[in-house]
Parts: structure tokens; C-alpha cells; sequence
């Protein structure tokens, strides 16, 4: 075992003998044999180089960043250079407690980051001028084409009648925004036209319009009057906005936009050759319903304290499949937070300051320009200057020579973005590449477009810029979250793992982290390098031919393979074949990507063992031979299991001319024992932030990735500014051209100090993780699926479903209950409802995972308390979970059990104790009274 293998995986020798004892085999061999089907085996190590100790491999992943040029960047486009604060940096970006937490579905033990994020959601309403908006999206363009799909589908019947389906975007958006809207909108049969909004007159066969503001080249103006003449026409409006010019710019709510949307990026978030960034998504209350992402609302608790939630989650895609407004799983909470705090930090004298100053920046060089002759294509403007007739070829030898990266627009064209670090002597280098002095200036923004409102008015922006109260706020949110540094965290089908810290070191290197994504290739050596690598071992890990690291969510990555097998099929003139088939025990988001693709879903069932039923599929797929697309399957399912007739299942749908698309949320059971390609699918995603270790982040970053098979290679996306992918590319699916590229350094380094073997290893231990909390809560509970053998894979569903009628008990009683014991629930009602699916990964010791199993061993006995009479069906334990310390210190204590049993129901709890912040949240109530900005200081007193 090598020294990085024992770090990452939980049990040792000893443990892993005591282990298998319990589960009754002789051998880890021994178990794998039973639990994954021979047909499907390797049977061979993988090709990947040898593990690096963790000494070695930092001491290349920083040779690697030194491969890296990073000039001053002055290329813009929606990516800027900023300064993280040292605060936010290291109690924040650089702290476990933050990155490893889990999307807040259990809002008891999310408080700090939901408030965290509900600062983000209210600096974005200010800053925009309207009064909703959610959590944070993927990526600018990604926020760009949910808002043209927003308004699509919020088309009247009439209007879907008439056949209103044209879509405007001005010529002057941001490239790969334009990019990544046309995909979209070609799946979905919308009319995609670009050209100048300037002369685009009112019109009611177009349903919606896009402008950038500023625009690409840096050009500003009032957009009133010609919003106020759409708007007439019943066309909506999205602007994409500068979050950071909107500290001095008119906003775009102000001119009656539906949607400002934009990145949160310079809000202290290094550029990072591409992210993660948090894109901001603000509107109108009159699309809360159709609002993609997540967003965090304001409810109260049992004991009728302020509590935040997620709110209107009937919206989500596991819940309405197919029917979702979007397919959006996760989002960029832990940038968002980051964006957030640097509000927060600064305030709104310090925004505004840095406003000021990169505006001051980019009038001085304007006028300087012109005054040596230049012309400069607009006067209005706030960071980005269009600098107009000059030899750009000319002009990027001496920039370059510099230290400068400045965006060519043409051989003629240029512009100059300025950014918060970027100082007077920064301001001469750039002049000086023209042969220009410094010259004072007057503001460039015009009174008819400059601000009026208050910026950041609400006192949590006003409080916190001392480092000793924005150190201590930071922790005071923190603690009351519960993540990795506290407990396992056993989600099914979410695989959260150890994120070693060693694998987090790249990000926050210099390196790496103040890349610009447009960066002539020639500067990012370093990076290429890493992903040439990467790529090579994900295809070897996965069986594939080829890999795009496009794809920055998991989501994301269904989308781009399904766009991909769209693609092949169109080139080979099968433009009938729209119908994808989803097994009902298929990964929850697949039925909405499908859909976003343009395929119209074809469900079928399951037999008793969960498993596809093979004979109505091979009737289905039969059936629909001649428009048949492929298959949506997730391999082992979500039920827990390694299907036998998986090369079964995959052949029927090749004999039918389908493709066959892999889910890779459950890749963790796969890697090194078998892998998709063998399986027979055609093109898989590869979610790194479950498999290959990228922390959580508390809701966001993830990065989605595709393997594809030879035949599917040449159809692997591009970008507008930077080629990437096949010879036959789709469109953009993400911003940049390698997503959030940053953090592909974290599975970069996974694989590099695991090597092959600990690859295996990692997978081999996942099963027997598994097979023994299967084990040892036998007796208990009963396991909803097993294998052929009596096995499960890397995750089981616990069947809870007769709780209800022996004990009126529901799996979210249990799911409360268990953060009294200082965990996070499993999976609850996913992919079966009334159930609980667990999944231990391999990093957790046999320690860790008995005494998960004594909280659901005692948990199972208080049920049976309630089921004997001895416990009150609607007073109980599980009932009025969770308990917190105010409720046992301060309140009048009435329940019909000890607070000792309510606190403390296993001894180790009285040497660690989590406490909850709050009580049970009233979801409903959230609903009923949706307020999602940080209500007034008086509103935290009671809620009635």
C-alpha cells in the first residue's frame, strides 16, 4: 500500500479482516467476485502511472504551475483579475469546514452556509435592481441560456399557439454566451437571430431578447426606452450584467429588465483559467416558479425561531423529471459564499471604492489614448476600453513582450479590461505599448446612467470589516454546519469522500489559480500539460477513446453526451431519432437533461429485484427501432446493485441503432474493476466531485466531464475563443473551454497519488464499506436490493416504507433524528420513496462507520418503542428531532423523555457533540411566505 493509500482509505489491515469476518467471506477477492458480474470484469490493473507520494506530487504539481506564464491580464470578456481577501481566503477557501459540506437539503445543519448564501442572493438583488434571485448558476453563458429556456417556456398558450419562438441576442453579448444560448436553442426549435438591438423594433413574433451591459467592448447605454418597446410587444428581456459596474451603473431592474444575469467572479474569485465562478440569476416574483438553480428562502423552525431553507424544491429536476424547468442539480455555492464575503468584507464604501478605481483606470487610459491620437470606439464606458485602428499583430508582440494580455478583436480591433489589482504602474506599461502618456480624465459614465440607489444597504454589509469580526463571523457560520470535519457524510449516490488536502493545494497557487481563460495557449503550458495527462487517464479509467473536460457539473455532463450522440446520429441523417429511453431506476436528473437535449423520454420499469426488466425493454427498444436514440442507464443502478444482464441491455439498444449513455454518478464502484466502455456504452460522465474526489463545496463547484467511444470523438464541444474538441464539434456546453479548470488540478491529483492500484483499491474498499454496514444492520433493517449473490455494490436502500404504518415514523423523522447523533442523513425517498440510501465511500475506518450504525441500530429501537406503545406515535424522539441546546437549556421542557435521551443518545456524544442551530424547518411555511434577501435585523427577534 502505498503512503498516499493509506491516508485515503479508512480502514486498515486489522480493520478490513474484521470487516470481512462480519460479512462473511474470506477474502476482498472473494467479495468482489460475488458482487460484480464476471462478464463485465477487467481482469487486468489499469495502464496509469504509479502513485506519487504526496511530497512528490506537490513537488510537480508546483513545476507543472511554474510551466504557466501568467501575464497581467487586461482580456476581460467576463473574466477579470481580482484579490481574493486573505480573510475569505484562508477561513474560507482553504477550510474543510466550508468545502467539504453537502448541498443543504437538511437545512438543521446548513444555517451558516444558507445564510452565507442568502447574502449572496440579496447583494445580487440590490446590485441589479430586482426582487428575486437564486444561489448562484454554473457560469455566465450557462445563466444566459437558462434565461432565454426561462422565457421560452413561460410563453402564453396563445403565444405557443401563434408560434412565437424567435430569439434575439445582440451582436455585442459575450462570445461564448452567444455560443453555449445557440446550442441551447437549437435543441428546443427556437429561433436563434444576433444581430444589433439597437435596431431591433418592437416585434411580437420574438418572445424574448438579450443584451450585455456593458457589452463585449466595453460599451454602455440605456437600454429604457427600447426595453419599455419590447416589453410592449410582450417580449422579455434579460440583460447580462457586470456585477461590479452595477456599483455605479444605472440598474438594469431600473431600466425593466426580466432577468440581469452575470458572473459573480471579480467579487474576489480568481479567474482560475476559466473557474469556478458563481454566475448571479436575478428577476421578477412573476418567474419564482420557473426560476432555474436553487434558491434560499426564509422560514421558521418548530420552536417558531428564523430559520433558511431551500425554498419552492417541487421546482427541482428529481422531483419533476422530465417536466423541470431546468436540469440544474447543483450549483457554485462554495464561490458564491466566497463572492458573498467579499460584499461583506468590503461593504458598500469599499465596492464602491474598487468601482471607482477600475474605472478611473480604464478613463485614464481612454484619454490618454485618444490624446495620442487613438481612436477609442465608444465614450461611455466602466472597465473595457475598444481601441480602434492600430496594427493589433504589432501591438501584441510589444504587449506580450510586457507582461500585458490584451483581447484582438480583429487585425485592427482591440480591447482593454481593467481589474481591481491593476495599478497606476500597470496603467503606464499599458500606455506605453502605444507610445502613450498618462493623462487624467473625467468619468466616463454619463449622469443618465450613473446610480442613483443605495448600494448594500442591509446591515450585514455594514458590519464586518475589521478582520477580527469578518474572522469571527466566518467561524460563527461555519460552526453552525455540519460537514466532513465532523462525521461521514453516508448520501447515496453522492460519494463524499475524503478531499485530502494535499489534493487542494493547487487551487490556491498563483499559478494556477490568476490564469485567464483566453490566454494565448502558448502561456498555459502547465495546464495543457495537466489535462493532456488527465484526459489520458480518465479515457484509460473509463474504456473510452476520447475525453472533453468541458463540462463543469454533472448535469452538464449528461447534456454534452447526449448533445454528442444527437450529433453522430444527425450526421448520419437519422434526424428521426428522438426517443431516449430512462429506466425508472436511472439517475434523477437524466429525464430533464434528455428533454433540454430535444429527446422526448420513453420510461420503463423495473422488475421485483430492481433491476431493468430486460423483456420490456428489448419490446420498447424494438418497438422503437427506426427513432430510437439510445438509453439513459446507471451503472451499478441507483438501487445498490451490479445488474447481470447490463451487456445485455446495452446490445439490444445497439441492435436497435441506439447509443447508449452511461451515468457516471456511481463510478466510485467502478474504477479498475470494470468501467463503461467494457459495459458497452457508448459515452459516460465522469462526476469528479464524487469518483475523483472534488470537494462538494456545500452545493457547487463540480466538474462533469465525458468519455465517449471513438465513433462519438469527433462531436466532443468547442468554444467560440479557444478550440477544443472534435472535428465535428457541438456547441458550447460550459463559459470556458475546460470548465472549471482550476479545480480539475484536485483530480489531476487524485489519480496521480493513488496510481493504479490505489484506483483499485479505493473502489474494493468502497464495496466492502458497504457490504458491512449491509452486515451489521441486518436484523435491523431489511436491504430493499441486493445482487445475484446476496451483495450489495457500493451503496444499499434501507427500507423504511413500514415504519409508517407500525410507528407513523417517515423517513424524514429518521433523517432529523440522526443529526442528534451528529450525522447527515443518508439519501432519503431517492430513488424509492419511504427509503434510505447509503453510501460510506472508502474513506471512512470501521471506527466511523460503527458508530453510524449504533445511531441507526439505536434509531431502529426507538421506532420499535413506538411500535410497543411504550413511546407516543406524535411525541417522540424521532418526532421532535432535532433537539437543540436552547431547547433543552432554555425551554420549558414538556416532552415525555429525559433531555439526556433527546442529547446524548449514544456515549461517544459526550466527548463530541454537534448541536444543531435550529429545530425542525417548517417547509411549508417558507413557501407560503417566500422571502429570499436577508430580512430586517428586528425580523431575527420571533416569528409568529
Amino acid at each position: 500500500m502505498t503512503p498516499f493509500e493509506r491516508r485515503h482509505i479508512g480502514p486498515g489491515a486489522s480493520e478490513e479482516a474484521q470487516m470481512l469476518a462480519a460479512v462473511g467471506v474470506a477474502s476482498l477477492a472473494t467479495l468482489i467476485d460475488r458482487t460484480i458480474p464476471a462478464q463485465i470484469r477487467l481482469n487486468r490493473e489499469l495502464r496509469i502511472d504509479a502513485a506519487l507520494s504526496e511530497q512528490a506530487y506537490l513537488d510537480h504539481i508546483t513545476a507543472l504551475g511554474a510551466l504557466n506564464k501568467v501575464n497581467k491580464s487586461f482580456i476581460g470578456l467576463g473574466y477579470h483579475e481580482t484579490i481574493v481577501p486573505s480573510v475569505i481566503l484562508r477561513n474560507v477557501l482553504e477550510n474543510p469546514g466550508w468545502y467539504t459540506a453537502y448541498t443543504p437539503y437538511q437545512a438543521e445543519i446548513a444555517q451558516g452556509r444558507l445564510e452565507a448564501l442568502l447574502n449572496f442572493q440579496t447583494m445580487v438583488i440590490e446590485l441589479t435592481g430586482m426582487t428575486i434571485a437564486n444561489a448562484s448558476l454554473l457560469d455566465e453563458a450557462t445563466a444566459a441560456a437558462e434565461a432565454m429556456i426561462m422565457f421560452y417556456n413561460s410563453r402564453s398558450r396563445a403565444d405557443i399557439q401563434a408560434g412565437r419562438n424567435k430569439f434575439f441576442v445582440d451582436h455585442n453579448t459575450l462570445p461564448q454566451s452567444i455560443d453555449v444560448m445557440k446550442g441551447r436553442a437549437l435543441n428546443l426549435g427556437i429561433d436563434f437571430i444576433v444581430g444589433d438591438a439597437n435596431t431591433l423594433a418592437p416585434d411580437s413574433s420574438y418572445f424574448g431578447v438579450f443584451v450585455q451591459y456593458p457589452n463585449a467592448k466595453g460599451h454602455i447605454q440605456d437600454w429604457s426606452a427600447a426595453i419599455a418597446g419590447w416589453k410592449a410587444a410582450g417580449m422579455q428581456v434579460a440583460v447580462g450584467a457586470d456585477l461590479l459596474s452595477l456599483v455605479l451603473l444605472k440598474s438594469p431592474g431600473s431600466m425593466g429588465a426580466d432577468v440581469v444575469m452575470g458572473s459573480a467572479q471579480r467579487f474576489g474569485v480568481p479567474m482560475g483559467y476559466g473557474g469556478p465562478h458563481a454566475a448571479f440569476f436575478a428577476t421578477k416574483e412573476d418567474y419564482k416558479r420557473n426560476l432555474p438553480g436553487r434558491i434560499i428562502g426564509v422560514s421558521k423552525d418548530a420552536d417558531d425561531n428564523q430559520a433558511l431553507r431551500m425554498a419552492l424544491q417541487t421546482r427541482e429536476q428529481h422531483i419533476k423529471r422530465d417536466k423541470a424547468t431546468s436540469n440544474i442539480c447543483t450549483a457554485q455555492a462554495l464561490l458564491a459564499v466566497m463572492a458573498s464575503m467579499y460584499a461583506v468584507y468590503h461593504g458598500p464604501d469599499g465596492i464602491r471604492a474598487i468601482a471607482g478605481h477600475v474605472h478611473a483606470l480604464a478613463s485614464s487610459a481612454a484619454t490618454s489614448l485618444q490624446n495620442a491620437g487613438i481612436s477609442i470606439g465608444s465614450s461611455h464606458f466602466f472597465d473595457t476600453i475598444h481601441v480602434q485602428g492600430v496594427d493589433t499583430s504589432s501591438i501584441r508582440s510589444k504587449a506580450e513582450a510586457a507582461g500585458l494580455n490584451f483581447h484582438y478583436i480583429s487585425e485592427t480591433e482591440l480591447s482593454i479590461s481593467f481589474g481591481e489589482p491593476h495599478t497606476a504602474s500597470d496603467l503606464q506599461a499599458v500606455l506605453a505599448v502605444f507610445g502613450a502618456q498618462v493623462q487624467n480624465a473625467t468619468s466616463a459614465i454619463p449622469t443618465e446612467l450613473a446610480r442613483t440607489e443605495a448600494v448594500l444597504s442591509h446591515p450585514v454589509f455594514n458590519s464586518y470589516h475589521s478582520e477580527s469580526r469578518m474572522m469571527r463571523y466566518l467561524k460563527r457560520l461555519e460552526n453552525k454546519d455540519l460537514s466532513l470535519v465532523h462525521s461521514m457524510i453516508p448520501l447515496g449516490s453522492c460519494t463524499m469522500k475524503l478531499n485530502a488536502a494535499s489534493e487542494m493545494m493547487a487551487v490556491t497557487n498563483p499559478q494556477f489559480a490568476n490564469m485567464h481563460p483566453f490566454a494565448p495557449l502558448d502561456q498555459a503550458a502547465g495546464y495543457h500539460a495537466m489535462f493532456a495527462q488527465l484526459a489520458e487517464d480518465l479515457c484509460e479509467a473509463t474504456g473510452f477513446a476520447a475525453v472533453s473536460l468541458q463540462p463543469n457539473s454533472g448535469a452538464q455532463g449528461e447534456y454534452a453526451g447526449l448533445m454528442v450522440i444527437k450529433a453522430y446520429h444527425e450526421s448520419r441523417g437519422d434526424f428521426q431519432r428522438k426517443k431516449m429511453i430512462i429506466p425508472s431506476s436511472a439517475h434523477g436528473t437524466n429525464p430533464a437533461s434528455a428533454v433540454m437535449a430535444g429527446f422526448e423520454v420513453v420510461v420503463t420499469g423495473c422488475d421485483e429485484n430492481g433491476n431493468i426488466d430486460i423483456e420490456e425493454l428489448r419490446t420498447v427498444a424494438t418497438d422503437l427501432k427506426d427513432v430510437l436514440a439510445g438509453i439513459m442507464v446507471t451503472y451499478p443502478s441507483t438501487h445498490g446493485v451490479y445488474e447481470e444482464g447490463i451487456i445485455e441491455i446495452t446490445s439490444i439498444i445497439h441492435n436497435n441503432g441506439g447509443q447508449v449513455y452511461m451515468d457516471g454518478a456511481n463510478m466510485n464502484a467502478q474504477v479498475g474493476l470494470t468501467n463503461p466502455g467494457n459495459i458497452g456504452a457508448d459515452v459516460c460522465h465522469l462526476n469528479l466531485h464524487k469518483t475523483f474526489a472534488i470537494p462538494h463545496g456545500g452545493g457547487g463547484p463540480g466538474m462533469g466531464p465525458i468519455g465517449v467511444a471513438a465513433h462519438l470523438a469527433p462531436f466532443l464541444p468547442s468554444n467560440p475563443l479557444v478550440a477544443t474538441g472534435g472535428a465535428q464539434p457541438i456547441h458550447a456546453i460550459s463559459a470556458a473551454p475546460y470548465g472549471s479548470a482550476l479545480i480539475l488540478t484536485i483530480s489531476y491529483a487524485y489519480i496521480k497519488m493513488l496510481g493504479a492500484e490505489g484506483l483499485r483499491r479505493s473502489t474494493e474498499i468502497a464495496i466492502l464499506n458497504a457490504n458491512y454496514i449491509a452486515a451489521r444492520l441486518k436484523g435491523h433493517y431489511d436491504i430493499l436490493y441486493t445482487g445475484a449473490n446476496g451483495t450489495v455494490a457500493h451503496e444499499m436502500i434501507l427500507d423504511c416504507r413500514d415504519f409508517k404504518k407500525t410507528a407513523d415514523v417517515e423517513v424524514a423523522d429518521m433523517a432529523k433524528r440522526l443529526i442528534d447523533f451528529g450525522f447527515h442523513a443518508p439519501t432519503v425517498s431517492f430513488p424509492v420513496a419511504g427509503t434510505l440510501m447509503i453510501e460510506p465511500t472508502e474513506s471512512e475506518d470501521k471506527e466511523e462507520l460503527d458508530r453510524f450504525c449504533d445511531a441507526m441500530i439505536k434509531i431502529r429501537e426507538e421506532i420499535r418503542e413506538i411500535e410497543n406503545g411504550h413511546a407516543d406515535k406524535q411525541n417522540n424522539l424521532l418526532k421532535n428531532a432535532p433537539h437543540t441546546a436552547d431547547c433543552i437549556i432554555n425551554k420549558n421542557w414538556t416532552y415525555p423523555y429525559a433531555p439526556q435521551e433527546a442529547a446524548y443518545p449514544l456515549p461517544y456524544l459526550l466527548e463530541a457533540k454537534y448541536w444543531a442551530p435550529v429545530r425542525r424547518v417548517d417547509n411549508a411555511y417558507g413557501d407560503r411566505n417566500l422571502v429570499c434577501s436577508c430580512p430586517s435585523v428586528e425580523s431575527y427577534a420571533h416569528i409568529q
